[in-house]
């Protein structure tokens, strides 16, 4: 059930933003999953996990 991304319904400013988090958060999932590996730590996961959950809601345009 994919919803329809209307590019027009949000500010310009917004879609800026949004196509540069799309841009960093795959570098900065990477570093955090290496990170991780290394010293896993509850923070880390945490923040591994959010990172994830961002990455997914910007590929599928679910945001």
């Amino acid at each position: 059930m994919k919803r329809n991304f209307n590019n027009y319904k949000h500010r310009p400013w917004f879609r800026t933003f949004r196509r540069f988090c799309g841009q960093l958060i795959v570098p900065f999932v990477i570093f955090q999953f290496i990170r991780t590996m290394f010293l896993p730590t509850v923070f880390d996961v945490l923040l591994l996990s959010f990172f994830i959950v961002i990455a997914i809601s910007i590929y599928f345009d679910i945001m």
